[in-house]
């Protein structure tokens, strides 16, 4: 069976100097086929999953300390890591300073 509610882990960056400043703005990374924007077409690519997506949707249902890999993927988005952002859909800092 598949839940009625579905929570989202949403990883965001921010340029702002002070994170926790109410002015700061935030930028959302997209992923591949992990759902996010609703505007956006749903991708269709049966039977396979992209892994990243597919476990983003169960790390939903537990803390990040059952989940550690993305305490090392947001590391790693923050070093703007080039094999991690091609794991990506978009990287909102392309040809700007980290977050």
């Amino acid at each position: 069976s598949i839940t009625k509610e579905r929570t989202e882990v949403v990883l965001q960056g921010t340029s702002s100097l002070d994170p926790t400043d109410p002015a700061a703005v935030w930028e959302e990374y997209d992923f591949k086929c992990k759902p996010g924007d609703l505007m956006r077409r749903p991708c269709f690519i049966t039977p396979y999953h992209y892994r990243l997506d597919w476990l983003m949707w169960f790390a939903a249902f537990q803390t990040y300390e059952q989940n550690e890999w993305i305490i090392h993927l947001a590391g790693k988005l923050l070093a703007q890591e080039e094999e991690t952002l091609s794991l990506m859909a978009t990287n909102p800092f392309a040809g700007r300073a980290p977050p």
